[in-house]
């Protein structure tokens, strides 16, 4: 196309948008900046693929490049789970056109960023930060995410805005583009670069008021940003939360746990004046049962009902504090026996029910008898992930929310005490939320 127009040709020199995509080029580019990223390695086959997950260190992200959806991709906390995956991994990369396996270190217990922006090869200006409430690990499209970041300092969002920016600008971008970021610590590191439109920027124009995808057609078409006096978008007064929304229900058999893997088929929205009440009301925008205990009244007796909690020894500390607080917002506690033990030993009661594989009566027989308003249930290894299956597939079919990382738990912990205090949920349009 004319350049008269301002629209940027692939012939450009500054338009290299495989830079992004081929592991080896963008690898350049983040060393150019001195940017941070993973350790990470392409191996082009099954044996290259065992040598560097073996220097990196597991647990190791594994998928094949040049795919999309985090289709065939996996965490592999041992050598046993990457030889039984390595192969899927390899045809799905020839699938791809290519025969390259991307081993990354995964940065266990890391938050999650997305960035949206928009650039016109001389700025780049920020649509929206938002934070996944889910731990890294679980696919972005899959993972639930507040804007702005609840628990971020402002110094590591400023860090992240600079760095979309200078990549915005190193690749040459006209339009939009988003970058996904992981925070370990004080440590920001990059973990992937897409220079087109993400999934986010509806979600992203809906929370801020902003039509980002309005704008970047018009510097595509040639105009700059300067021209249409856009900024940065003003960090909003009020609080926006993305939920997944998932087909689970509608394919019997389907395992409904998280993963690198993409699985929602769509996406619900919740506003509100704090974080904990707009997570609230996303998971009743998504559809799920949240049963709240009543506090009784006359001569009507207070209910309680029960959570469910069996998670791996790395998360049972923090298991402790959601038990406490569930207790204190009128729910009892059940949990398998190596969790209860960790719960007695804080001083709070627990009633000790089964795994499936003990035998009845188990958890998903009180699932099955609705006895159970929530579940929290996290896993570590392929064995364990088999083992519970029953267990999520039954809270899928109770419509029970379930939460499989301890984040979510914690964030489910917040919304449920305001609900229980608040006395039901105050809506309110996108426009009067925009006026503000």
């Amino acid at each position: 196309r004319d350049h008269s127009y301002g629209i940027r040709t692939l012939k450009d020199e500054q338009i290299e948008p495989d830079r992004a995509e081929d592991r080896g080029r963008f690898d350049d580019l983040l060393t150019k900046l001195a940017l941070r990223r993973p350790r990470s390695g392409i191996a082009t086959g099954i044996d290259g693929a065992y040598k560097i997950a073996e220097e990196i260190g597991y647990p190791v992200l594994v998928r094949p490049s040049y795919v999309l959806g985090g289709r065939a991709m996996t965490i592999a906390y041992t050598r046993g789970e990457l030889e039984a995956y390595v192969q899927l991994a390899v045809e799905a990369a020839r699938d791809a056109g290519t025969q390259s396996i991307l081993i990354d270190e995964f940065l266990k217990d890391a938050i999650e960023v997305d960035v949206d922006c928009v650039a016109d090869g001389k700025r780049a200006i920020i649509g929206g930060v938002m934070q996944h409430i889910e731990e890294a690990g679980v696919h972005s499209g899959d993972s639930s995410s507040v804007l702005p970041p609840h628990s971020l300092s402002p110094e590591i969002v400023a860090s992240i805005e600079e760095q979309t920016r200078m990549l915005a600008l190193e690749l040459g971008v006209v339009g939009l583009m988003n970058v996904q970021f992981a925070v370990k610590g004080n440590a920001v590191y990059i973990l992937e670069v897409n220079p087109r439109a993400s999934r986010t920027v509806p979600f992203v124009s809906k929370a801020t008021g902003r039509p980002l995808a309005k704008i970047a057609a018009k510097v595509m078409a040639g105009k700059t940003l300067d021209e249409l006096d856009a900024s940065d978008i003003e960090v909003p007064r009020h609080v926006a939360v993305k939920q997944s929304v998932f087909p689970f229900a509608k394919f019997p058999g389907v395992d409904t746990i998280l993963g690198p893997e993409m699985r929602s088929t769509g996406e619900v929205m919740g506003i509100a004046d704090t974080f904990a009440r707009a997570f609230y009301k996303s998971m009743i925008a998504a559809g799920l049962d949240v049963k709240l205990p009543d506090s009784g009244g006359g001569n009507k007796p207070a209910s309680r009902p029960r959570v469910f909690i069996s998670v791996k020894d790395a998360d049972k500390p923090v298991a402790c504090i959601i038990a406490r607080r569930m207790r204190a917002a009128g729910y009892e506690i059940i949990a398998t026996r190596g969790t209860a033990a960790a719960l007695q030993r804080a001083r709070i009661p627990a009633e000790i029910i089964n795994k499936v594989a003990e035998g009845g009566p188990h958890v998903v027989d009180a699932i099955r008898g609705g006895t159970i308003a929530m579940v929290v249930n996290t896993t570590l290894g392929a064995r364990e992930v088999s083992d519970s299956y029953s267990l999520r597939r039954q809270t899928l079919l109770a419509n029970i929310p379930y939460f499989t990382t301890i984040a979510a738990a914690l964030a489910a912990c917040d919304a449920i005490e305001v609900a229980r205090g608040d006395g039901g949920v105050r809506v309110r349009s996108l426009q009067e939320w925009g006026a503000e």
